[in-house]
This record gives C-alpha cells, structure tokens and sequence, in this order.
C-alpha cells in the first residue's frame, strides 16, 4: 500500500464536526480534512454496486453519514483551492443530491462540467479531484474516487505548447495522494470515465506523467540490465533523475495527444464509437508516438543547427527532444510489448511491431545475448515506420473500411508473424467478407500476433518488475 501506518492510523479515526479548514495546498495531503474524506470515501465504496448505486437501503443511512463527511471534507479543503471554487460547490451540491435521491447511479455532470483544469496550467498547482468514475488499467468499476493532484508545466512546455504544439485540452498531472483506483496501473485522468446523466463536449484530458516516468525508470533499469544494454548517456542520465523523465514525458504526450486529430485521416479515431479489431487501435498509437518521436528529431536538428545562442527555454527543448526519442523506444520496446494480458493488447502489439521492425531494418540487434542500437541509423528507421503507417492512412481515405482493416492487417504482417491458427492470415471466408464488419472483427484471435521468442523470455524475467509498477509514485522508482 501506498499509504504510510501513521497516515492509515489518522485517517481511521472518527472526527467529530466540520473538520479544520485547510488553506495551503501542498500541506493538503496531510491535513485532518483530507484523512476524513478519504476515509470516508473508502467506506462508500464498499457499498457501492458496479454502476456506482448503493442499491441496498440497509446502507442507506451509513451511506448518508459517509456522504456528509465527504461534504464537510471538500468544504473544509475548498480554501486552499481557490481556483476550483465553483467545481468544489459543485461536487458538494452532487454528492448531497445523490444522497437526497436514494443513491442511485450517480449523476455529476454539473461538477464535471464545472471542472477545468486547463485553464490553469501553472507548475505546481493543486487540485482536489473526486468523481464517482471507472479508472483505465484499473477499477471497472464507477466508484468514488479522491485525488489530490498538482500540474507539471515547466516553462519550455508552456513555450513548446504556445508555438508549433498547440494543445488546449491537454493537463499534465503528479500524483499526490488517491484512493484505490489508483492504486493500481492507471496513470491517466479523462472526464469521460466520470458516472454522468449526458456526454458533455470534453475540454480536457489528463495524464500523471509522474507515474509514467517513474514506471519507464524501474521498467528500464531492470531491462537494460537483462538485455545487456549499454545505455547511451543522455538515456542513463533519465534513470537516475525523476524530474528529468517527467519533463521528457509531458514533451512526448503533448505532441502525441494532439496528433489523434490531425494528418490523413482515414476516421476521426475517438468520435466513431465503433470496434474495430484491435491493431487498427495499435496502430493508432503508434502512429501517434511515432510522430512525437518525428517531431522530436525535427527540433533536436532545428536548434542543434542554430548558429545564435539559445534561450533557456529553447536548450531545454533540445535536450528534452533527444530524451523523447529514447522514451519512445524504450517504453514501446521494454514496457508495453510485454505488460498487461495477450487478449487484444493493443499497446503490446506496438511494442512489438516497433521492436521487429528496427531489427529487420539492421538498426537494433539481439547478438550474443545481447542487445544493440545502432543509434545513427535509428531515427531514419523509425521515421520510416511512421511514414508506413501515414500511407496506410492516406490510402484508406479511398477505401471502404473493411478494405482499410484488411491493408492494415497486412502492414502490420509483413512485419510480425501472425498466430498459426489465424483465418485471418490464411484469409478470410466468402461469407466473412461479404457479411457485415462484426464478422472481420470476430473472426481475429484474442492474441492474434504472439510474443516472439526474445519477448517470450524477456517477459518471463520482467513479469515481477512489471508488476511491481502497479500503483507507482515518483519517490518508488
């Protein structure tokens, strides 16, 4: 558990009253207001259902008093959040409501909506979070959750972000303190997982980039180490430097985050609500990483060829443009091919396909037990491979979308060998082709492209790093 004894210690006893008010955020996590409504947030959560309700009217008073020491909680924290004023009134008026109508599925789209954390990208401020909500890569479940949270936003990404990067909706976040469902995998915070009575037009998107700097440091220390790589210096000098890592992470997720909507697009990825076989979303991704990488390569040579002295803001792009290009390689090659199950791991599949594609371009090389680059010929070949994926892209918007997923299931083949007993592969029936897109779909098997023989042995010694991840903070790596 993340949670110290004397933390739990504090939090387990009884407060009697409106709590202390708080007025200084970054004492928040500690403060008697913040214990209480954990405390009491956890205690809901026990009774709460799968879709939020507490159907049970046997919980139904315990449920009230849990509820009223949440509201005192976020009334007495409210003062050192001044700028979630009008959120934090809003989430006491929801919670009260859920409470005044029988616990039902819960309804907190007027906080959501009153919630906007991006018009407040400062570093280091705060915020108090709490929805009932699902977490990705954590709890299915929409239960209440409480965060206390604070913004990463160096001054280089407020530059990078004002200029060519343009993001309005994207929010950079450090984990401060949270409750169960984040104790787990899940390093991001969309307002499309909160329980609400309609779909708003979301304004913002979060990610902790903490947690995934934190993960990438451990996950690639241990793997560097069983492969044998000899890690080029700038790349070491990340592991042994959080900050450094979380700044490199904002830089690549703000470039990719923005790229879901703009090139060639064959679909608007995240506006069709449709399913689609699992390495069209593979091949989502890594076309987006793929360019962060690209764009990194293009501001590393911009402002490594300027003849005049750069500002502050601009060495620190440059630097952080080159950490970009090994995050992406390493994170897709050492994290993602081998975490989570092999049914329809998408993000795995990008791990492996980037993996097979740089050793059959003669740029990475697995000799000797031993794992190489070489480096001056790497970004050439991965710019490659997103170039690959741009032609799919291009091509596609002339294409029904079945022809779509079959041209992509080719690229991503002639790269990855599929599964011996794919119909897929061997090709799809008459009727599966003239049937409706549910049929391509199911016909593709849950790990439809599996571990090659180096991530087979590579993931069996990595499995207790991997797990290990669940539920990191900056301070564990």
């Amino acid at each position: 558990m993340h949670s110290s004894a004397a933390h739990d210690q504090v939090a387990n006893k009884a407060i009697v009253g409106e709590p202390e008010v708080v007025e200084d955020a970054h004492i928040a996590e500690t403060s008697p207001a913040w214990l209480s409504l954990k405390s009491a947030v956890l205690a809901i959560r026990e009774l709460q259902d799968h879709d939020g309700s507490i159907p049970d009217v046997a919980h139904h008073a315990a449920a009230h008093e849990h509820v009223a020491a949440i509201a005192a909680g976020i009334r007495a924290l409210a003062p050192a959040f001044p700028h979630d004023a009008e959120y934090l009134a809003a989430s006491v008026q929801d919670f009260e409501r859920w409470a005044s109508e029988g616990f039902g599925v819960p309804d907190f789209y007027d906080s959501l909506v009153a919630f906007q954390p991006q018009q407040h990208r400062e570093d280091g401020i705060r915020h108090l979070v709490i929805f009932p909500m699902y977490t990705q890569n954590g709890s299915p479940d929409r239960l209440v959750e409480a965060l206390i949270v604070e913004t990463i936003w160096p001054e280089f990404i407020a530059e990078l972000e004002a200029g060519d990067y343009g993001n309005k909706l994207f929010v950079s976040l450090r984990l401060v303190d949270f409750t169960p469902g984040y104790d787990t995998n899940s390093a991001v915070l969309f307002p499309e997982t909160v329980s609400m009575r309609e779909i708003p037009q979301f304004t913002w998107g979060a990610i902790f980039q903490d947690r995934e700097a934190a993960r990438y440091r451990r996950v690639v220390r241990a793997a560097s180490e069983i492969t044998k790589l000899d890690l080029p210096e700038e790349a070491a000098r990340m592991l042994d430097d959080q900050a450094l890592a979380e700044h490199t992470f904002v830089m690549w997720d703000i470039i990719h985050d923005r790229t879901h909507m703009r090139g060639d697009l064959p679909f608007d990825p995240f506006m069709i609500k449709q399913r689609m076989p699992y390495f069209l979303y593979s091949l989502e991704e890594l076309r987006c990483d793929l360019t962060a990488f690209r764009e990194s390569v293009a501001i590393q040579k911009r402002l490594s060829s300027r003849t005049d002295a750069l500002s502050d803001n601009e060495e620190r792009m440059r630097e952080h443009a080159v950490l970009v290009q090994y995050a992406v390689i390493f994170d897709r090659i050492f994290r993602f091919a081998i975490t989570g199950s092999r049914v329809r791991n998408y993000d795995g599949l990008g791990g492996q396909l980037l993996f097979a594609w740089l050793h059959q371009r003669g740029v990475l090389h697995w000799t000797d037990t031993q794992l190489t680059f070489d480096w001056e010929g790497v970004p050439d070949a991965v710019i490659a491979l997103g170039e690959q994926i741009d032609e799919l892209y291009w091509r596609s918007i002339d294409r029904p979308k079945v022809a779509h997923w079959l041209a992509a299931y080719e690229l991503v083949r002639s790269v990855l060998t599929p599964h011996p007993a794919s119909v897929w592969a061997r090709g799809l029936s008459d009727e599966v082709l003239a049937g409706p897109p549910k049929g391509y779909t199911d016909a593709v098997l849950p790990d439809e492209f599996p571990l090659s023989m180096f991530f087979e042995a590579l993931e069996k010694k990595m499995r207790p790093v991997i797990e290990s991840t669940a539920g990191i903070r900056a301070g564990d790596a």
